[in-house]
């Protein structure tokens, strides 16, 4: 299996559904969105794999009343967050640990406005920028990260 097929598969197991489907040109990053349906993904269009992951974690660390709004216009024009986006890198960084890829799959150099080193750096030497708020929303602890009690935010 490569790497799509086994986050795909991940993703799904844990209650993130990816469609398939043409997407425009437009889309914040290359070949993928998301929506209130899950992860939607132009695979002729996608340019990182790893975007799949980032993706999801934003939909991960949205409680799940909010997740439902995702792309409608019902959700908050500030959503995500800061906040939201740190937890969501640190998401990410556990999912790549849970599934043995590189860290550079989700933080590579095209991302994260030139701040990819950086992140890396941080992350590989257990600076776990972000773990309160996964604490906070209940997904894991300090003394198990990157190994998580839930994937997904109640």
């Amino acid at each position: 299996m490569n790497e799509i097929t086994n986050i795909i598969n991940f993703l799904e197991e844990i209650g993130i559904k990816v469609i398939e489907k043409e997407l425009p040109q437009d889309t914040f990053l290359p070949g993928i969105t998301i929506s209130q349906n899950g992860i939607e993904i132009d695979f002729d269009k996608l340019l990182y794999p790893g975007d799949i992951l980032h993706e999801a974690g934003h939909i991960a660390v949205t409680s799940s009343n909010e997740r439902i709004l995702i792309g409608t216009d019902a959700m908050p024009k500030e959503w995500p967050t800061q906040g939201d986006e740190i937890a969501t890198m640190l998401w990410s960084y556990a999912a790549l640990k849970y599934l043995d890829l590189p860290i550079e799959f989700v933080f590579h150099p095209n991302g994260y406005k030139n701040q990819s080193d950086w992140l890396i750096e941080n992350f590989s030497n257990a600076n776990y920028i972000g773990l309160p708020l996964l604490e906070w929303m209940g997904l894991t602890n300090k003394d198990i990260f990157p190994q998580m009690t839930q994937w997904l935010r109640d």
